[in-house]
């Protein structure tokens, strides 16, 4: 499950040490680190991983199998996650050791910054392959990160990404050595630590209204 730690100004989230899919207690585990997170005082910084094999292989579709009933409600506590990221009044850095799968994919979309481990391990949107289409909320989170060349090559032909070709592509900053992954991302977020939650909170609201908007409407999520 997920814990929260601390170095000097930095939170670090280890989102667990299996696939780290999206159960809904899993969902309010994290929403309880971010409530940290969010109540602590400037200066401050957040640094996202994982332990293992996976940074997080998405939405528990086992879960969703026998909740079919629940799936409206489901995505929206998913969207809700990926907004709550996107618009944290911290700077936040994914430090992706493993494979990044689907929804893991979207939730590390929703950091400011991306260190990816350089020799193992895909970061890869396979929905083109197992017949799940991106919601409104999700294609829109994805294409705000996005070149329009990446976001086409990722979400229409679900092409899997090595750390080098997702530095490449722009879809993670940096690749890097598997045992340079958190302390690059540790470092990246305290060098960023000192910047104005409330600022910070305005500028990231502002420049992504229009995904925000669109993955808080608890109107229409499944379209």
């Amino acid at each position: 499950m997920p814990s929260l730690d601390r170095h000097n100004d930095v939170f670090v989230l280890n989102l667990g040490d299996g696939e780290n899919r999206f159960h809904p207690d899993w969902i309010a585990d994290v929403h309880t680190a971010l409530d940290k997170v969010e109540a602590a005082g400037d200066p401050r910084a957040l640094v996202t991983t994982a332990t293992g094999k996976f940074f997080s292989n998405g939405l528990d579709l086992e879960w969703l199998g026998t909740n079919a009933d629940k799936f409206g409600e489901y995505a929206v506590s998913v969207h809700e996650l990926f907004a709550r990221f996107l618009a944290l009044p911290v700077i936040t850095v994914a430090a992706l050791q493993g494979h990044t799968y689907a929804a893991g994919a979207m939730l590390s979309l929703a950091h400011d910054f991306r260190v990816m481990r350089a020799d193992r391990g895909y970061w890869c949107l396979p929905e083109a392959d197992i017949d799940i289409p991106f919601t409104r909320g999700m294609t829109a989170l994805i294409q705000a990160k996005l070149t329009p060349q990446a976001a086409t090559l990722a979400m229409a032909t679900a092409h899997r990404y090595g750390g080098a070709d997702a530095a490449a592509a722009g879809i993670v900053d940096r690749a890097v050595a598997e045992d340079e992954v958190q302390p690059t991302a540790l470092g990246l977020a305290e060098s960023l630590a000192g910047k104005s939650g409330p600022t910070l909170s305005v500028i990231k609201t502002r420049m992504y209204a229009a995904a925000l908007a669109t993955l808080r409407d608890t109107e229409n999520p499944l379209t």
